[in-house]
């Protein structure tokens, strides 16, 4: 697994798919939805994980601290570790998977790396979110669909996601079994 700041080179041409991965059970229905169709069309899967440093850019050109950005890139390669772990119960995926944790906002990092028009962008399609989170947190899946070079997937969000938020929401187990 890579575990560095930079968008990887390939030598090659051949497209490939890049997967954002958060660990989320959005981004790993992504990540399955990648290899399913990496399988079919043999190509790699790039799965990505973009992590910031505590304290974002602003507060790092400040006062660099290089312990901070090694402990957070630490800490993004373990999440992504841990995110296929769970997404592949530590078995053979079926398909070539590399996987890299890249420092930077979600967004331009994933078109940075989905930057030839024959890769294949994979993402979650996210949760549904109010008007205030989303002026607070724009979505990554809207901005790459507006910046990508290649085209986007957006994987639906898994049905258990959307019975969860349901539940977070205060609806609680009674709406769940009525069905909304």
């Amino acid at each position: 697994m890579a575990g560095t700041d930079e968008v990887a080179e390939r030598p090659d041409r051949e497209g490939r798919i890049v997967v954002g991965v958060s660990g989320s059970l959005g981004s790993l229905a992504a990540l399955h939805h990648a290899v399913a169709e990496a399988r079919r069309t043999d190509v790699e899967v790039l799965a990505v994980l973009c992590w910031t440093s505590a304290g974002e850019e602003l507060g790092y050109r400040r006062t660099p601290c290089p312990a901070a950005i090694t402990a957070g890139r630490d800490a993004a390669v373990a999440r992504l570790r841990q995110a296929l772990d769970e997404a592949f119960a530590g078995r053979y995926a079926g398909a070539r998977l590399r996987c890299q944790a890249v420092r930077g906002d979600a967004g331009h990092s994933l078109v940075r790396c989905a930057d030839h028009a024959d890769d294949l962008l994979i993402l979650g399609a996210g949760s549904s979110r109010g008007r205030l989170s989303r002026a607070l947190r724009p979505s990554v899946t809207a901005y790459c669909v507006r910046h990508a070079a290649c085209p986007v997937l957006a994987v639906p969000r898994p049905p258990l996601q959307r019975d969860l938020e349901v539940m977070e929401r205060g609806h609680g187990l009674r709406a769940l079994v009525a069905g909304r």
